[in-house]
């Protein structure tokens, strides 16, 4: 089997490297547009060769792993090039976009729009790791639109990965992971701005952070290249979550100003609820 990775990061070289691990028929070709990454990849072991879009007419997948803005510059380019049975899957954080890009294209049938809910905050092949996706939930959206060879290929290859399927319509999954996803991140990135700044004037300050505030703000060391663009296609839906976050920040501090303990123990209590609502996940 031939395997295309485009964006030899944390995702795609994690899938390169778990279909390596359990297929011993896996090729697989890298194409980056960062040459160490390419090196990086080749000498890691996550790609067997590098490879370029001229010769994708060769590939059975092709896992588009880069930025979502990248994406919706590539994509079409890709469906030109490849084969006929061949599929393309993306694995971005925002799926309304890729789909709205090639709704029309002649070739959408060999396209299937996924996010897999398993990244972390490091990038780059070093990040790269053996077992990233076993248990994992993976969101398919428009499946229906792919035909249904290569629908069977692809969920054959996530179980391979050991990965939980579920199916969400594109507006919906961008609305929802809004809130689960890119509402964390943003808060993450704003905690750790707040503490750095704070940090200037009291050197010590980070001689003080515990577990809880590096498990919080873990997130903040996120690339920028990537989370950029996703804030950017998901801009409406981001910015109803982030109105809504706010609005409880504001209403916990105003508590506090009020010195309503009662009202602010309320608050948290109600939300531990969030650990039965985590649990029933697992």
């Amino acid at each position: 089997m031939n395997l295309f990775i485009i964006g030899t990061g944390l995702i795609g070289g994690s899938i390169a490297l778990d279909l390596k691990s359990k297929r011993e028929d896996v090729v697989v070709f890298g194409i980056d547009t960062d040459d160490n990454h390419l090196n990086m990849a080749l000498q890691l072991g996550v790609i067997d060769h590098k490879s370029t879009l001229s010769q994708i007419k060769s590939a059975d997948f092709v896992i588009l792993a880069v930025p979502v803005d990248a994406s919706l510059v590539l994509l079409s380019n890709v469906l030109d090039q490849i084969g006929d049975d061949a599929l393309v899957i993306d694995v971005g954080s925002t799926k309304f976009p890729i789909c709205e890009a090639v709704a029309q294209h002649p070739k959408r049938h060999q396209f299937l729009a996924t996010h897999p809910i398993a990244g972390t905050e490091f990038s780059g092949p070093s990040a790269a790791t053996v077992g990233l996706f076993e248990g994992k939930t993976n969101i398919l959206c428009e499946i229906e639109k792919t035909t249904f060879k290569l629908q069977e290929k692809a969920l054959a290859l996530f179980a391979e990965l050991g990965m939980r399927i579920r199916y969400m319509e594109p507006k919906s999954h961008d609305k929802h992971i809004a809130y689960v996803s890119h509402l964390s991140h943003i808060s993450s990135f704003m905690l750790g701005k707040t503490v750095i700044e704070k940090e200037k004037d009291e050197r010590d300050i980070f001689d003080m952070a515990g577990s809880g505030f590096e498990s919080t703000v873990r997130l903040a060391k996120s690339s920028p290249q990537m989370w950029t663009p996703i804030f950017k296609q998901n801009k409406k839906h981001v910015l109803k979550s982030l109105e809504e976050y706010i609005a409880n920040l504001s209403q916990f501090r105003d508590l506090l100003e009020k010195d309503d303990y009662d009202s602010l123990f309320g608050e948290m209590q109600d939300t531990n609820r969030i650990k039965e609502i985590l649990k029933g996940m697992k």
